[in-house]
């Protein structure tokens, strides 16, 4: 049979599960070799240009959960999604899920610093550098502005003048540790006050997210000629600090395919990423604001699901019933997945296997590259898939979680694969356009999983398998890890354990699902950033304690990284 006629979505009749397999081995190598697309394949190439082009427009500013440019793209997610006769699946006749985004902490306007009877303005002449653990923090004496027993005035200028030529010193880690050393030395009832006479710039922030044991406030160059003109004369001064939770709103989009079975099969891709990179993930390191139009990650995902949902609606594969859900919050920490799991619009216990697209846009020419995640969570996955194809060369990885939406099923127990052409030079910066997507490279990359469904239709529903967890602890690489998946959604003081590895140091020690961890050794921590920072300080060998809650209960245990 003609190779070109295999890839035809259209099938006059009911193809062999032999024949199936067969073409996952061969199905793209006619155009692997530069031959024609059929006339099906051009209309799915223009399709994903159409939006990819749209999702990664300048308009929708980087598609940052719960921004103007994330409603743009769901509006035009859940308008796709109709034009292919879906269903609305959200609850209710909707398309959209609406969950909760803990957006850190902001200053309470009622905030404010008083000198000599004077106030400070907000903003213009002070601003706090990080949140504090505490919600209030209020002080009022007669201090020396050089310091105090209580209150510390600090001046950045010598500081960046002996790190000028230095790379790798890190101001804002520079403070946070002094701010550690003074909370010591002032049991917590101090405050940091810095302030920069330098001509050097630095920078420096509100950091809604890093969290302190007492105030560190920044007083602007203006605020300290209004306010403290000489360094050694005494003055009043008052101050309160307050902090508030800051919520925003994110939304994911579901669709579903209705074939009156008893079991669904989920597919899913984040559409969500860094508009102009304010959570302080993106890796660009320029200084002025810029679109992260997120092309790659994930608008391509996102069409890949959109036409994934066309084709699946057409098709002869009726023995289950189809789930699209098109997720936000995943660059914040699978905020829309996790929510979904907890929040189903279908009984998950009748869910067969999920698939999520995270980056399925650049597939090189060169080296085919395509890498599966989740082929151990179901012993079905290698009866159907083969390392050995004449198109991709193609990676097995076999945990079930990684840095994506399909972890948030896998912790489920729901079988899962994670589709991923892999990272390049533009992940998380405003270079990751649409003009670099290989449309040709997605376009195979959706026509195998659509074939890969199509056998696993002829199956029984899937047994799970557990598997390794993959320890997604980000960029920074670490000496040593206790073997914890973190909930990225918890809002609380500490990090709240959302998975523990099978045999690391955390389950030998007794760790469980659900505590929430809030100091190693001396190291109190807040949230999974400070948690990362303090696992930097441990290096393999070192024996310490770690502090929890469980419930009411507080716990420590003995430990040895």
């Amino acid at each position: 049979m003609n190779p070109q006629a295999l890839i035809t979505f259209a099938y006059p009749y009911k193809i062999s599960r032999m024949k199936r397999f067969l073409w996952l081995l061969i199905f793209a190598s006619s155009l692997s070799y530069g031959q024609d697309l059929s006339k099906a394949d051009r209309k799915i190439v223009s399709n994903l240009k159409k939006h990819i082009g749209y999702l990664a427009d300048d308009k929708l500013e980087g598609r940052r959960t719960g921004s103007h440019g994330e409603r743009l793209a769901y509006e035009y997610i859940f308008k796709q999604f109709s034009k292919a006769d879906l269903q609305p699946k959200a609850g209710n006749g909707n398309w959209v899920q609406e969950f909760e985004v803990n957006d850190g902490m902001a200053i309470d306007p009622q905030s404010y610093i008083n000198i000599n009877g004077k106030m400070m303005e907000m903003d213009k002449e002070w601003f706090p550098l990080f949140t504090c653990n505490r919600a209030e923090w209020q002080s009022s004496a007669m201090i020396p502005v050089d310091g105090s027993q209580y209150v510390k005035l600090l001046d950045i200028k010598d500081l960046i003048e002996q790190n000028k030529d230095n790379p790798h010193f890190d101001l804002v880690g520079s403070v946070k540790t002094t701010s550690e050393e003074f909370a010591k030395q002032t049991k917590l009832a101090g405050a940091l006050l810095i302030c920069n006479s330098s001509d050097k710039a630095d920078e420096l922030k509100f950091d809604k997210k890093t969290k302190t044991d007492i105030p560190v406030i920044y007083i602007t160059k203006a605020g300290k000629e209004n306010h403290f003109k000489n360094i050694s004369e005494r003055v009043t001064m008052g101050l309160m600090i307050q902090f508030q939770e800051k919520k925003r709103m994110g939304h994911n989009v579901i669709g579903y395919i209705d074939n009156g079975a008893v079991n669904t099969i989920i597919l899913g891709a984040h559409y969500d990423h860094l508009g102009y990179g304010e959570d302080h993930n993106s890796l660009y390191a320029g200084s002025t604001p810029m679109i992260h139009n997120g092309a790659d990650d994930n608008a391509s995902g996102t069409a890949a699901l959109i036409e994934l949902g066309k084709m699946l609606k057409r098709s002869e594969y009726k023995k289950n019933n189809y789930l699209f859900i098109a997720f936000s919050g995943e660059e914040l920490g699978l905020f829309g997945s996790k929510y979904f799991t907890e929040h189903p619009s279908v009984d998950l216990k009748n869910v067969d296997y999920m698939i999520n697209m995270d980056m399925v846009g650049r597939l090189n020419d060169s080296t085919h590259g395509l890498s599966i995640g989740g082929y151990g969570t179901s012993p079905t996955w290698g009866t159907l898939m083969s390392e050995k194809t004449d198109v991709f060369k193609i990676k097995f990885d076999s945990s079930g979680t990684g840095p994506s939406d399909h972890t948030s099923f896998y912790r489920k127990d729901i079988p899962v694969l994670f589709f991923f052409t892999g990272t390049h030079s533009d992940y998380h910066k405003p270079s990751d356009d649409a003009d670099k997507i290989n449309y040709v490279g997605e376009l195979q990359v959706i026509k195998y999983i659509y074939h890969l469904v199509g056998m696993a239709d002829e199956k029984d529903k899937l047994a799970f398998t557990k598997t390794r967890e993959s320890q997604s602890t980000g960029r920074s690489s670490f000496k040593v890890t206790l073997g914890i998946m973190p909930d990225y959604t918890y809002s609380g003081t500490g990090v709240r354990v959302d998975g523990v590895s099978e045999g690391k140091l955390a389950q030998r020690t007794g760790i469980k699902t659900g505590d929430v961890l809030v100091q190693l050794g001396d190291h109190k921590f807040s949230d999974v950033q400070t948690y990362m920072e303090t696992l930097g300080k441990f290096n393999k060998g070192d024996a310490t304690k770690v502090k929890l809650k469980r419930g009411a209960e507080e716990l420590t245990f003995d430990i040895v990284f």
